[in-house]
């Protein structure tokens, strides 16, 4: 899938192992960059959920339409996916939303 970002600040922490350990230590800077190849790499949201990538999974309430890939427990990578035929993952954070 191809894949956009939110803002600038999510681009950097994705794109950027330097900038995620920063922001967020090291074992989760990882952890994004592992998942991000992983969205880059995978032909659909679907694909990554039959094949348990990440447990990606739905999202559901406030946050309906979204799905999270685990980082280290408690946070998620969040994203949502724009289209049909061509899929694009437009990642929205880095949270713990428990």
């Amino acid at each position: 899938m191809e894949i956009t970002y939110k803002n600038k600040k999510i681009k950097d922490v994705c794109q950027n192992y330097t900038k995620a350990v920063k922001a967020y230590g090291e074992n989760i800077a990882e952890k994004i960059h592992l998942r991000v190849m992983q969205i880059e790499a995978a032909e659909s949201v679907e694909f990554m959920m039959a094949h348990n990538i990440g447990r990606c999974h739905k999202l559901r309430n406030n946050r309906k339409g979204e799905y999270a890939v685990d980082l280290a427990h408690p946070y998620r990578l969040v994203f949502e996916v724009k289209g049909e035929e061509i899929e694009i993952a437009k990642i929205l954070e880095v949270v713990d939303y428990h």
